[in-house]
């Protein structure tokens, strides 16, 4: 009897070493694991692309989802008054990193984390909108990219489908200060090519449809540039294009798969995967937002939407079938 119980306190002891080992394992896995918190205005393919990029690097790079980190994703819904708010969840949970999608996101944030690491992408002046001191020495707890698109290419693209233009509409919500930097740098080109700029606002995506319908019957062409309020409804503008055979360039590339007739214009995806990038040496202790500049996508794609062209009465040039780096057909 009392070798039995000496062989069942011996199996005991051993039982809880065991669960402790694994107790400790665990815990230890838990210290390692890190939160990144993810917030963007509003979910469109653009900003979606630009997301899935930053996650999809740091999963192939040694930060695999649910193992080695944990996202808090939130979306805002376009309501800045819903960005606030998780900016100060974020303020409060202290996640170990903040990705912020788009300029009122990223403003909404950097106002009140000051703190904790945060990464910027699909902001189209940083410095505009007062979230870095330079682009060349950000000076704070922010970094990232800029999806500052080339304006002077996508107007030239106008004119290679409309070489007598005169008239451009652009559509934007005036309440986003990236639209701003974008429609004061499009008059400036549109002056250069002798086209007059025609302005319609929507402040919200349900104002779209009727800010292109003003512009069916005054503009040769439509313009879009990377505004969130209107890209998440582009839709709306494609139906009056098409419906009034105006041609429509657009800001970015998923606009085009969406029905606009091209542009040349940032890889979101891609821009994604390189502030994923820059996330993974701030995280591996090799830069600091504060002498990280911020980066710009390197090059530009030239993308077609051939259906829409025939929606839309366009006749597409060889020359651009010949050196578009994709055609949707």
């Amino acid at each position: 009897m009392e070798k039995l119980s000496s062989k069942a306190l011996f199996l005991l002891v051993l039982a809880l070493i065991v669960i402790a080992a694994v107790f400790i394992s665990f815990q230890g896995n838990e210290e390692e694991q890190l939160t990144i918190g993810i917030i963007q205005i509003v979910e469109h393919p653009a900003l979606d692309a630009a997301r899935d990029g930053f996650v999809d690097y740091l999963n192939e790079n040694g930060y695999v989802v649910d193992e080695d980190v944990v996202y808090d994703m939130q979306n805002a819904q376009g309501d800045m008054a819903n960005a606030n708010t998780i900016a100060r969840k974020f303020s409060n949970d202290k996640p170990d990193m903040i990705l912020a999608i788009a300029t009122p996101t990223a403003q909404a944030v950097a106002n009140v984390v000051k703190d904790i690491p945060i990464l910027i992408t699909a902001v189209t002046d940083p410095v505009d909108a007062g979230l870095v001191e330079s682009a060349e020495k950000p000076g704070g707890n922010v970094t990232g990219t800029n999806d500052m698109n080339p304006i002077d290419q996508q107007f030239d693209l106008i004119v290679d489908f409309v070489p007598e233009v005169k008239r451009v509409g652009i559509i934007y919500n005036a309440g986003e200060s990236n639209s701003l930097v974008q429609v004061e740098l499009a008059k400036d080109v549109a002056k250069e090519l002798g086209i007059e700029l025609v302005e319609a606002t929507a402040d919200n995506s349900a104002a779209v449809l009727q800010a292109a319908q003003s512009l069916a019957d005054r503009v040769d062409a439509i313009y879009v540039p990377t505004d969130n309020t209107v890209v998440s409804a582009v839709e709306s503008v494609v139906k009056v294009a098409e419906d009034n055979d105006i041609p429509l360039i657009t800001g970015e590339g998923t606009t085009v798969k969406r029905g606009a007739l091209a542009t040349v214009g940032i890889d979101y995806y891609g821009l994604g995967e390189q502030t994923g990038a820059m996330a993974l040496k701030i995280l591996k202790g090799e830069a600091e937002p504060a002498t990280m500049p911020i980066e710009s996508q390197r090059d530009a794609k030239l993308i077609i939407n051939k259906k829409a062209a025939e929606a839309m009465s366009v006749t597409i040039p060889d020359e651009l079938l010949d050196k578009a780096n994709e055609i949707i057909e």
